[in-house]
């Protein structure tokens, strides 16, 4: 099977205050047609920057993507122009943003918001361009969408907003959906249901996904494999079931033990993370977690740990990741 995209040593940096902000550092990943994957850690670690980056979101200034390449569908989207990357982006890569009414125009109907869209990138007459555009909130769920779609963006509630910003996604039959943190704006009733749909949707046209979320919970039955992010770096990556069952880097086992169990008679006190995380302005001497790690040691504060492959599909960014096995450390987390 051909890969979809292959991302490799994105580096992006940010410039402000006669400051850098070492924002995305080395981040690589493959990603299979149909394949889900998502991207977790705490804010700031850089998993949105990482996607931005792709979809040449950044805005200079203050942000640039300095180096790295992203093969998708065989073409850099790195070395694109800016008119070129406009081709590409919401068309065959396609994104739902976390707050949909700071996406959606207010003034304009959502009719007009799809409507637009659809015809810049597959250049039909705008009333085949409409009937396109039902047809994708009808997808989605959307109560008499024929209606509707002539209503503004405050007629609708917060769950039908999201589900807006999936149909308008989803109009040009994209290859790739980037959903960056799509329920955070939402109840946890409406949560369930927008993750739902997404889900069946991705199996429905056999679109990949990449998932942004700060929430290994939401993720454990959604995705195909994980990526685990801090402060800018990749410090994990395995299939999710390997990575629930056996974590190796001590951030991600610090993530599920910080996980509420709903099942058995386990009724201790969820575990912190201590301490902060990175300031991103100071790239690190050592490895990133090492501050707010219980197992570093001189070598992590000394040496930046490189991402290795341990077994097959399983990467972690950890000097002490076998003697941490051997003490049987990681079994701890779940």
């Amino acid at each position: 099977m051909q890969t979809l995209l292959d991302v490799k040593d994105l580096v992006t940096r940010f410039y402000t205050d006669g400051q850098m902000i070492h924002a995305v550092n080395g981040v690589s990943f493959k990603l299979d047609p149909g394949e889900s994957l998502a991207i977790v850690g705490e804010s700031g670690s850089g998993k949105s920057v990482s996607v931005m980056s792709l979809m040449g979101l950044v805005q200079f200034p203050p942000g640039r993507v300095e180096g790295g390449e992203a093969i998708f569908e065989g073409v850099d989207l790195m070395k694109l122009s800016d008119r070129d990357m406009q081709k590409v982006r919401g068309k065959r890569i396609a994104m739902v943003f976390q707050d949909p009414m700071t996406s959606l125009n207010p003034v304009l109907t959502i009719g007009e918001q799809m409507i637009e869209s659809i015809r810049l990138h597959l250049h039909l007459d705008k009333k085949a361009a409409r009937e396109m555009a039902i047809d994708s909130l009808r997808l989605v769920g959307l109560p008499n969408p024929e209606e509707r779609i002539d209503n503004y963006p405050h007629q609708f509630s917060g769950g039908q907003r999201q589900r807006i910003m999936i149909a308008m996604a989803l109009s040009c039959k994209p290859s790739l959906l980037i959903a960056d943190e799509p329920t955070t704006a939402l109840d946890v009733t409406i949560q369930a249901q927008i993750v739902d749909l997404i889900r069946s949707l991705q199996k429905q046209l056999g679109m990949a996904a990449i998932w942004i979320s700060h929430n290994l919970a939401l993720v454990a039955g959604v995705v195909d494999k994980v990526i685990v992010m801090y402060g800018g770096y990749v410090v994990e990556q395995a299939p999710v079931d390997d990575l629930f069952e056996r974590p190796l880097h001590p951030y991600t086992i610090g993530l599920l033990r910080a996980i509420p169990k709903l099942e058995g008679r386990d009724r201790s006190r969820l575990q912190s993370i201590e301490g902060m995380p990175p300031d991103l302005r100071k790239a690190p001497t050592g490895c990133p977690f090492e501050p707010r790690c219980t197992y570093a040691n001189e070598q992590c504060a000394s040496q930046i740990p490189p991402l290795r492959e341990i077994d097959d599909g399983r990467w972690v960014r950890c000097w002490r990741v076998e003697e941490l096995s051997f003490a049987g450390v990681q079994g701890e987390a779940v």
